[in-house]
């Protein structure tokens, strides 16, 4: 579970750096940067405020990367596949089970690894000023995925007691005259 939420994390600041090459403008000076640091609070990307130069450099690295990052990628769905299929099976076999696990944690373990390379590289394009910007987006972006995590789990807390109260109301309702509920009317003889 640990290694899923640091694989999505890692995932999200790459996707914000993927996105770089795509989205990000060099803003003219009628056009000011926006972002999270109280310039308009729109497009993130364009907040790094990357030359041309940086995103051709950025662009050259994620294409380096493209046929080694795909075969990866689809080396981990793959080993997931075959997982799933041998939890799926009529008997499934423990051992068989630890194997496929391995094969996904490695293969997990290995798109993290480029992930993290690709990372690097792209960090190492970066001005100081820009890599303090990207700290602080992935900052945000840890503070909002867990404002959501705290909300979720008060949602589904709450949806809890909701769900005990009802099934405790039915009960009452369920439960026999004869078994002695409070709440029955009064005998008339």
């Amino acid at each position: 579970m640990k290694l899923n939420l640091k694989c999505l994390a890692t995932t999200i600041s790459l996707l914000i750096l993927a996105a770089l090459p795509l989205c990000a403008q060099t803003p003219t000076p009628e056009q000011p940067p926006v972002g999270m640091h109280g310039r308009g609070g729109g497009d993130p990307i364009r907040e790094l405020n990357l030359t041309a130069e940086q995103r051709e450099q950025i662009r050259m690295i994620r294409e380096q990367n493209r046929a080694e990052r795909a075969t990866i990628n689809q080396r981990v769905r793959e080993t997931n596949r075959a997982l799933e299929e041998a939890l799926e099976a009529d008997n499934p076999d423990q051992s068989v089970l630890e194997q496929r696990i391995q094969e996904v944690s490695t293969a997990q373990a290995e798109a993290m690894r480029m992930r993290i390379k690709t990372e690097v590289k792209i960090r190492q394009v970066l001005t100081n000023e820009q890599r303090i910007i990207l700290k602080e987006m992935r900052r945000n972006v840890h503070q909002f995925r867990d404002r959501r995590r705290e909300n979720g789990m008060l949602d589904r807390q709450n949806r809890l007691e909701e769900r005990k109260r009802r099934l405790e109301r039915r009960r009452n309702q369920a439960r026999p005259m004869s078994q002695g509920n409070e709440s029955r009317p009064p005998q008339e003889f």
